[in-house]
């Protein structure tokens, strides 16, 4: 029998979460169908997409992109749209059924909103939004009886070892796994001098430049602590972090009775995209089956909270709460671009963070345009401080 297929808004398509999403739907022709795609600089993957997937639509950030855009498609058989608005709009757009959420950092706040306030599937890969507006997301998310769904691999992880309704039954822990990054063994005195091209070598996954900066610094899994604390409604001294350099394991539950469970998979973000498109059903995704007779060992320590304070800062402030994550937020993106353009070093990141964090301080959420204008402050304060270090 022919089902119907799913049609799909994948925001952030030309980055690493939006690409490997569009290659689970190409292997499934029979179940999806491309609905709107958005790009933010890389307008020749972008044309590429939309040449293959056949979008209505296309959202650019400016004129130049839409130009630019116009350019590489000689036959236009998309409508292409520009600004913040159109990307809620793809979002939230009656004909669509299921958004994937993977533009970074706090720019995919609003168009996350959208999707959950129209009741959508939706598909969270942009662990930011979570971090600055957890109380409005997930409130929007009980008000429409949209369903969230992880991407993160761990937080992926985390949904399929609890029970089978999400509930905290017989829940003692929640483990969140961190591969540890590059610098997991690097000296104190040589992360003083580390470059960006040392913090984005990451050794076990493939990521864009900022994500793999954060995992470098640990703020990734700092970020993505404060993801789980909204998305399973537990606080964070619930949350053991620790390191597992193989990445094969990618979370684990620990219940009352003494038993742990984990979800393994091959380090592959196609693995907990393809759950969440075809959700409550599982399809091939691409990724590599684990061979287990080449785990030679699966390695865990604990991480250290001296030599990345990135994770600590996260830990306080999901603590504290309010308008503390979001501040943070913005001063990690801040301070990650600083050191991506050489204008930092990389432990002047945690530096940075928390000198934002303490100077702004804690207000209650109430509105997203208050945390927008919070999100403003926390840029603003972060790029006196770059300033200075310069």
């Amino acid at each position: 029998m022919m089902t119907t297929r799913q049609r799909v808004t994948v925001l952030g398509a030309t980055g690493s979460i939006g690409q490997s999403t569009l290659n689970v739907i190409g292997q499934h022709p029979d179940r999806f169908t491309v609905f709107a795609l958005s790009g933010h600089a890389n307008m020749a993957q972008l044309a590429l997409d939309i040449i293959r997937f056949k979008p209505q639509f296309a959202v650019v950030p400016n004129d130049t992109r839409y130009r630019q855009l116009l350019e590489l498609l000689p036959n236009r058989n998309c409508d292409i749209l520009i600004g913040e608005q159109a990307l809620a709009d793809v979002a939230s757009a009656a004909q669509v059924d299921t958004v994937m959420a993977a533009i970074v950092g706090a720019a995919g706040l609003k168009s996350a909103l959208a999707a959950a306030h129209a009741g959508k599937k939706l598909l969270l890969a942009n662990k930011e939004s979570m971090v600055v507006a957890g109380a409005l997301l997930m409130g929007a998310v009980a008000k429409s009886q949209a369903l969230l769904l992880p991407i993160d691999s761990e937080h992926n992880a985390i949904f399929q070892c609890l029970p089978a309704d999400q509930s905290q039954a017989g829940v003692d822990s929640i483990l969140l796994t961190a591969s540890g990054g590059p610098f997991r063994q690097t000296p104190m005195a040589q992360l003083l001098t580390a470059t960006p091209e040392q913090a984005i070598a990451h050794p076990t996954w493939t990521m864009g430049r900022k994500i793999s900066v954060d995992s470098a610094s640990l703020m990734n899994k700092g970020l993505e602590l404060i993801e789980a604390c909204w998305l399973f409604s537990v606080p964070p001294e619930k949350i053991e972090v620790v390191v597992h350099p193989q990445s094969v394991i990618h979370s684990m539950v620990r219940y009352i009775d003494g038993s742990v469970l984990a979800q393994m998979g091959s380090p592959d973000m196609r693995t907990p995209i393809s759950y969440g498109l075809a959700y409550p059903d599982r399809i091939v995704s691409g990724s590599a089956p684990l061979e287990f007779s080449q785990l030679l060992q699966l390695q865990f320590d604990q991480p250290d909270r001296v030599r990345f304070p990135c994770l600590r800062l996260a830990e306080e402030a999901m603590a504290e709460g309010g308008t503390v994550p979001a501040v943070l937020n913005a001063a990690n993106e801040m301070s990650v671009a600083a050191f991506l353009e050489g204008d930092i070093g990389f432990m002047d990141i945690p530096r940075i963070n928390e000198q934002v964090m303490t100077r702004l301080g804690r207000s209650p959420v109430e509105s997203i345009d208050q945390l927008l204008e919070v999100d403003r402050a926390a840029r603003a304060q972060s790029a006196e401080q770059i300033k200075a270090l310069r």
